[in-house]
């Protein structure tokens, strides 16, 4: 810097020394001027250069604001750039753990489909035992209507030898108790043919059971939080529910053993009794050749009531046709309930160990006979509007008929076994 000012002091004071040499020679005033025009230069070169300076400050202290901004602005960018890869390491783990949690829901829809194929195996297996049973009832129906034949051919004979022959009392009143003896079979079997109905509905009712769980299952599959434990205790439930259909199978299979034992020993005894009849027959005819002239001793015979004999006993429990139906159709454990409901004061402990035996719930045990009692009779016999359950007071009378003759049926059923 200080070479050039000299080098500007030096070409200034000879450019003007010899500017004003040259007119006049004179050398003071020459060397005077350079002088002046040399002190001029550096004057006016101090005063740019200290324009230039603060120009330059100016510019300096510009740049200086540039470059906090820029350090700010970089400082914030790296923030963001930390802030993107902390939020890009969060979304590389949530990727990660939901794809491991993908894993798991299709490794649980493969079980769950599994299982629903075994479950739709099994209903398949329970339809099959279902019409089994089906044709076995329907054979049995079979076997009661031959009885019914058989017991109105005896009927028709009966009163045949009534007209005919009053003489042989003793003969007629082995007869009159071999007839009750059936009417007892009969009974019997009819008791057993309401106790298969019975069975039916159960079974009927836990498919119904069956598919709601099957379809727990499926809206549950949805539900990704809850899927693990609510499947494992549907699965029990599944297992414990399948333990007591094939318990109950078991006993279904004795109790039809012995169906079938019992119609053997009906067929049987019908065989011996058609046999007596036709001895008797014999014996009338013989005995109608040796009396044929004693027409006058005829007339003054009693006639002994072989239509009372005949026609089926009256008793204070018959109960209407349709509550027939309703008590065809209800099961056991709904028979129990309704007991509980008519000879408890607070039924609720009964009719919970019912529903927990069965699997179910006590106001499903409830809606299930109502419904029931809807369908059938066309009118609701429970009320649960109060605190406990109680029968309506104008089903009372035949709710209480339908436990006596249930409670008759099974001791009957009992002392037959």
């Amino acid at each position: 810097m200080f070479s050039n000012r000299f080098i500007l002091g030096i070409v200034a004071f000879s450019v003007s020394f010899g500017l004003s040499l040259v007119p006049k020679w004179d050398f003071n005033q020459a060397f005077l001027t350079g002088v002046i025009t040399v002190v001029a230069t550096y004057a006016a070169a101090l005063f740019v250069d200290k324009r230039r300076r603060t120009h330059e400050l100016l510019i300096l202290a510009s740049f200086r604001k540039r470059i906090k901004e820029t350090e700010g602005l970089k400082l914030r960018v790296v923030r963001e750039i930390e802030q993107i890869e902390t939020h890009r390491n969060l979304l590389y783990n949530e990727t990660k753990q939901l794809q491991n949690h993908i894993l798991e829901c299709r490794n649980q829809r493969d079980t769950l489909h599994r299982e629903l194929g075994t479950f739709a195996a099994q209903k398949k297996q329970l339809e099959s035992e279902l019409i089994n049973f089906r044709t076995e009832i329907q054979s049995l129906e079979n076997n009661q209507t031959e009885l019914h034949h058989l017991l109105s051919n005896l009927t028709s004979e009966k009163r045949r030898i009534e007209s005919n022959y009053n003489a042989f009392h003793a003969e007629i009143n082995q007869l009159q108790t071999h007839i009750q003896e059936l009417r007892q079979e009969k009974q019997e079997i009819e008791s057993n043919i309401t106790l298969l109905g019975r069975i039916k509905p159960q079974l009927e009712e836990k498919l119904y059971e069956l598919r709601l769980e099957i379809q727990n299952l499926e809206s549950e599959k949805n539900q990704q939080n809850q899927l693990l434990l609510a499947t494992t205790n549907e699965k029990d439930d599944v297992t414990a529910t399948i333990n007591s259909l094939q318990s109950q199978k078991s006993q279904q299979q004795e109790q039809l053993q012995q169906l079938k034992n019992e119609v053997s020993l009906l067929q049987q005894e019908r065989d011996l009794l058609q046999n007596q009849v036709w001895e008797l027959l014999q014996q009338i005819e013989t005995f109608n050749q040796e009396t044929i002239s004693e027409d006058s001793s005829e007339e003054n015979l009693e006639v002994f009531p072989f239509a009372d004999l005949l026609e089926t006993e009256e008793t204070s429990d018959t109960i209407p046709e349709i509550w027939d139906q309703f008590f065809n159709q209800l099961p056991g454990h709904e028979f129990q309930v309704l007991k509980a409901i008519v000879e408890q004061d607070n039924p609720h402990p009964t009719i919970k160990k019912i529903a927990e035996s069965n699997i179910t719930m006590p106001n499903i045990l409830i809606d299930s006979i109502n419904e029931l009692a809807s369908d059938v009779i066309g009118e609701l016999i429970i009320e649960t509007t109060a605190d406990k359950p109680a029968i309506s007071p104008e089903h009372i009378h035949h709710v209480i008929q339908m436990i006596a003759l249930y409670e008759n049926l099974m001791a009957r059923h009992a002392s037959s076994n």
